[in-house]
C-alpha cells in the first residue's frame, strides 16, 4: 500500500450496502460479512428489504439494505450510523442520509446518477450531495456499470448480464478499503454459482477488478484497520438466527434420540427455516410444506401424539390461525415447538420489518385456559440454544412450547462459534416405561412431582389409548363434563407449566449488580442494543445494570426478588407494553417506567443512552 494512503485503526466501524432490490445487496453484504467472521472479527448484520417483490426501478421504495457492524471487540449491534456507504443509485442515496456519519466515505456507482435516475429519486437539482448537505463526506464516484461492462466484454454475457455483477465490483472495491484478502469471496462465489460457471467467472473478474480499481484510487480516502478479536479456540461461522433455530431444533431431536418432524407453511420471515430444515434430510429430518398454516400445525401435532419431536414455524399472522390447533396440544399436553418469527403488524402489516408485538398472543391467544411454555430469543446465535431449550421443555414436560424471535434476529446474523453438542444437557422425556404407580396406566396419568404426562407412543405393547380436544377425567382418562373434574384438570394444567420454573435458569444482571441506580428490562431481539447502551452509559460513570428476559412464561423462579432490588426500573420493547404490563400482573407492587418504540425498525442505541439517562437524572 502506498506511503500517502492514509490508514484508520479502528476497533469497530459499520458499512451499508444499499442499492435496488435487484442489485444484489444482500448476497454483498452476506459475503462480506462472512469475510469479516472468518478473518477473526466479532459481526452483527441488519438485511433490511422492502416487502414488495420488486417495486419500480430507481424509486424510494425499492431501495434494499444490508448493514454489517464488524469490530475486534464484542459487537452487540448493527450500529446506529454508517462509517461506510455503497450507494448504487441516487435513491439509495437519499434514503440513507440520515445513516452516515459526518465523515463517511460513500461509494457511488455514478453511472446511475443521471437527470432520469435523480428525478425517480425525487432530487430537484443535478447536485444530490449538496442537496442533502453532504459536505464532509469522502466520496469516491466511480464509473462502476461501465467499468463491469468493459471488464467483462470478453466473457461474451449480455448487457443485462454483465451489469449484474457491478455489485461484486463493490464489493471488491470495499474489500481493498479493509484491506480483505478475496481468495475466501472467490470460493463463495463458485459455490453459489457452481451450476453456472460462466457467471462465477464474471463475478469473481468484476470483484477483482473493484479491488484493483480501489488500489489505484488509493489516495483519495481514508482506509480501515481492524484487528482481529481475540477469541476462544473452535470452528467459526456467520451464521443468521433461522438457521441457529434450525440446527438448534436439530440437536434438540439429536439430544432425545428422536426423529425432527416440521409441518409449515412459508411465511416471510419464517420461510428460511422450513427451506434449511427441507434441506436436512441427511440428519433424518421431515420438513414439510403444506396447503396452509392450519395444515402445518396439525400435521405437526399428529407426529407429536406418533412419538417425533414436531415443529412448526410461522409468523404473526400465521401464529393467529394456528391458536385453536395449539389448545389441542394443550389438552391433549402433547410436545409441540411452535417458531414465531414476529413481523411488524396487524394484519399483514410489515413483512419484512421486525417487531415484538406478538407476546401477549404467544402468552394469551387461545381460547380456554390455555397455558405454555413462551421462550424468546435474544441474538442471532442465541437462537440455536433457544431453539434447544424449547425442544428440551416440550419433550421433558409434555407441553406446546412457542419459541418467540424477531425479523431482526432471524435475517441478522453474528459470527458463531459451533458448539460442541456433547457439552449440552441430554433431553430425557417421561416416557410411559417410567410409571410404577400401582393403580393401572391410564392416558393422564402423572409424575406426581411435575404433572407431567407420561408419554405413551402409539404402538407401545399394552398402552393402547385415546386423547383429543374433549375435557377427560383426572383419573380414567375418558371424556367427562363434570365440574369439580374441569377445575381440577384446568389448575393441573397450569401448575405443571408453573413448576417449570424449578427447571430453567435463573434471571441473570448484568452490569452494576449491586448498586445499580437504574435497572434495564428487555427480553428477545433488543438484547444487543440494551446491552450496548448499558456499556456506553457504565463507561460515562452512570451506574446501570441490565436483567434481560429469555424465559417469559414461567418466569424465572428469582424474577421479583430482581426486579424489587432497584428503586428505578425502565422496560424497554418494541411494542406498546406488552411485557411492563405482563411483569405488573406477575410481580406484585412492581411499576416500571417503559420506554417503547414501534417503527419496524431496531432501537438506535444513541436515543435509548439519551432517554435512560434523563430517566436516571430526573
Amino acid at each position: 500500500m502506498a506511503e500517502q494512503t492514509k490508514v484508520v485503526t479502528l476497533e469497530k466501524v459499520v458499512v451499508r450496502f444499499s442499492g435496488d432490490s435487484g442489485d444484489g445487496m444482500q448476497l454483498t453484504g452476506t459475503i462480506f460479512s462472512y469475510l469479516s467472521a472468518i478473518l477473526g472479527n466479532d459481526i452483527s448484520t441488519f438485511p433490511d428489504f422492502p416487502a414488495e417483490i420488486r417495486a419500480p426501478q430507481g424509486s424510494l421504495s425499492g431501495v434494499s439494505g444490508f448493514q454489517v457492524h464488524l469490530g475486534s471487540r464484542k459487537i452487540f449491534t448493527p450500529g446506529d450510523k454508517a462509517d461506510v456507504l455503497v450507494a448504487m443509485n441516487p435513491a439509495a442515496l437519499k434514503v440513507n442520509v440520515n445513516y452516515l456519519k459526518p465523515y463517511a466515505i460513500v461509494i457511488v456507482d455514478i453511472d446511475s446518477f443521471q437527470k432520469s435516475d435523480l428525478e425517480k429519486a425525487q432530487f430537484t437539482t443535478d447536485d444530490p450531495f449538496t442537496e442533502l448537505g453532504l459536505t464532509g463526506i469522502q466520496l469516491v464516484a466511480a464509473p462502476i456499470s461501465t467499468m463491469v461492462k468493459n471488464g467483462l466484454s470478453e466473457f461474451g454475457l449480455d448487457t443485462k448480464s454483465a451489469v449484474r455483477c457491478k455489485n461484486m465490483f463493490a464489493l471488491g472495491l470495499v474489500c481493498w478499503l479493509f484491506d480483505r484478502p478475496l481468495d475466501e469471496a472467490m470460493y463463495k462465489l463458485q459455490s453459489k454459482f457452481a451450476k453456472k460457471p460462466p457467471i462465477a467467472r464474471a463475478n469473481i473478474k468484476a470483484l477483482s477488478d473493484g479491488y484493483n480499481y480501489g488500489c489505484n484510487i488509493h489516495a483519495s480516502v481514508s482506509t480501515y484497520r481492524i484487528e482481529s478479536k481475540k477469541s476462544a479456540p473452535g470452528f467459526y461461522t456467520d451464521i443468521n438466527g433461522n438457521k441457529a433455530t434450525s440446527y438448534g431444533l436439530i440437536a434438540a431431536a439429536e439430544k432425545a434420540g428422536l426423529q425432527l418432524f416440521l409441518g409449515s407453511y412459508p411465511i416471510t420471515p419464517a420461510t428460511d427455516i422450513l427451506q434449511e430444515l427441507a434441506a436436512r434430510k441427511e440428519l433424518g429430518v421431515k420438513a414439510l410444506q403444506f396447503e396452509d398454516e392450519i395444515a402445518g400445525i396439525c400435521t405437526a401435532i399428529g407426529a407429536a401424539f406418533a412419538g417425533s419431536l414436531a415443529a412448526t414455524s410461522t409468523s404473526g399472522p400465521g401464529l393467529a390461525l394456528k391458536s385453536e390447533a395449539i389448545g389441542l396440544a394443550v389438552i391433549a399436553e402433547l410436545p409441540l415447538v411452535v417458531i414465531d418469527v414476529q413481523r411488524g403488524g396487524p394484519s399483514t402489516g410489515l413483512p419484512t420489518k421486525s417487531e415484538q408485538t406478538d407476546l401477549l398472543q404467544a402468552l394469551y391467544g387461545r381460547n380456554g385456559e390455555s397455558p405454555v411454555v413462551v421462550i424468546a430469543a435474544s441474538t442471532p446465535t442465541d437462537c440455536f440454544d433457544a431453539a434447544f431449550w424449547a425442544g428440551k421443555l416440550a419433550l421433558e414436560h409434555m407441553t406446546p412450547v412457542i419459541l418467540l424471535t424477531d425479523s431482526f434476529i432471524a435475517n441478522g446474523s453474528s459470527a458463531w462459534r459451533i458448539p460442541n453438542l456433547e457439552a449440552y444437557p441430554e433431553i430425557k422425556p417421561k416416557y410411559v416405561s417410567e410409571y410404577k404407580d400401582e393403580k393401572p396406566w391410564k392416558a393422564y396419568r402423572r409424575d406426581p412431582e411435575t404433572f407431567v404426562r407420561y408419554w405413551a407412543v402409539p404402538g407401545t405393547p399394552g398402552f393402547a389409548h385415546r386423547i383429543g380436544g374433549l375435557e377427560k377425567d383426572y383419573d380414567t382418562g375418558s371424556i367427562s363434563t363434570e365440574p369439580l373434574n374441569h377445575q381440577k384438570m384446568v389448575a393441573t394444567r397450569q401448575a405443571k407449566i408453573d413448576k417449570i420454573a424449578g427447571f430453567i435458569p435463573e434471571l441473570e444482571v448484568l452490569g452494576d449488580v449491586r448498586d445499580a441506580e437504574l435497572l434495564l428490562i428487555g427480553w428477545g431481539g433488543t438484547y444487543g442494543h440494551l446491552s450496548e447502551a448499558l456499556e456506553i452509559m457504565r463507561e460515562n460513570g452512570k451506574k446501570v445494570a441490565l436483567a434481560h428476559f429469555r424465559f417469559i412464561n414461567p418466569l424465572p423462579k428469582n424474577t421479583a426478588d430482581v426486579l424489587h432490588r432497584y428503586k428505578k426500573v425502565v422496560v424497554a420493547e418494541q411494542n406498546s407494553g406488552q411485557f411492563a404490563n405482563y411483569l405488573r400482573s406477575k410481580v406484585p407492587g412492581f411499576n416500571p417506567d417503559k420506554f417503547n418504540r414501534i417503527k419496524g425498525q431496531p432501537f438506535v442505541v444513541a436515543r435509548l443512552v439519551e432517554e435512560f439517562t434523563k430517566l436516571l437524572e430526573a
